[in-house]
């Protein structure tokens, strides 16, 4: 049961991840209908300037991560503006090659600036854990957990507290009659890309110690995201967080009583199961058309 218990922790640390990233997905889709297949290289570029500014400039650790924070928040800004704002009234499909295009882009770069290996990195904290009972509980993965669970509060009382949350909540709507009430669309959308980068950059800041910081890092981290957004249900903010979880649990246990090697296997197989079983995920809603 300990051994049980210590892989589900595990699995809560790595599932908020996904679910972080998921959460990124999910506030474009609801905000501009896009989904966002560069999510996974904000990750990376945010893991990748923490190693900048801690290791090779020693620049202060936290002071380090609210820079690459901020700056991932500009990021998605100008990510904006050259993967979406040309194509925003040409459909999905072109924004979505056009995301692609770019996060390709964005790691040939990277790869080409830092080359293919891995970067180490220090954690949050100088120890490591402690001990409950038989259960290890590490510093890093705790950090994980409260801070995803902290922003998942703050990111409820911005959308249900504030009329900057409301503004974005109608925004994604309708946007059409959003703006005929005076919301300004466009900047709420800006917001959300900004937003959308610097939660991205910090859920890869948050796994750059477990992890390590590598290019192969943005793909994983993009593929499982998405998956947890299916999961959970196409757009829901729920769902994102639970599917993350579900799937940081499942590729845990599986790594551990299955097979090491297929750890990312499972998730992919979660997904499949649940469109075969449930297309439209935990809190998607089913729906009919006529013929």
């Amino acid at each position: 049961m300990s051994d049980f218990l210590q892989l589900v922790f595990q699995g809560l640390g790595i599932g908020a991840i996904y679910a972080l990233v998921s959460l990124g997905f999910v506030l474009l889709i609801r905000a501009a209908s896009v989904v966002n297949f560069g999510q996974g290289e904000f990750s990376m570029l945010g893991a990748y300037l923490l190693v900048v500014f801690f290791n090779i400039l020693g620049i202060n650790y936290f002071f380090g991560i609210g820079l690459s924070v901020i700056i991932m928040a500009g990021f998605g800004l100008i990510f904006a503006y050259a993967t979406y704002w040309p194509l925003r009234f040409r459909g999905g499909l072109p924004v979505i090659i056009s995301t692609i295009g770019a996060s390709i882009f964005l790691q040939n770069m990277v790869l080409w600036i830092y080359g293919p290996s891995t970067v180490p990195i220090d954690g949050l904290f100088d120890s490591d854990g402690f001990q409950i009972g038989e259960v290890f509980i590490s510093s890093q993965y705790l950090a994980i957990i409260v801070i995803a669970a902290a922003l998942v509060l703050l990111q409820y009382v911005i959308f249900e507290k504030t009329l900057l949350g409301k503004k974005l909540q109608a925004t994604s709507q309708d946007k059409e009659m959003a703006s005929l009430l005076g919301i300004p669309v466009v900047i709420m959308i800006m917001i959300t890309f900004a937003y959308s980068a610097a939660l991205g950059g910090l859920a890869g800041i948050l796994v750059a110690p477990i992890l390590f910081v590598s290019v192969g890092m943005a793909g994983i981290i993009t593929l499982k995201a998405f998956a947890a957004n299916i999961i959970g249900g196409y757009g829901s903010i729920p769902g994102a967080i639970l599917g993350g979880l579900a799937l940081g649990i499942a590729e845990t246990l599986g790594a551990n009583y299955i097979s090491v090697p297929y750890k990312d296997a499972f998730a992919f197989l979660m997904l499949l199961a649940f469109l075969m079983v449930r297309p439209q995920g935990l809190f998607g809603e089913k729906i009919s058309e006529k013929a």
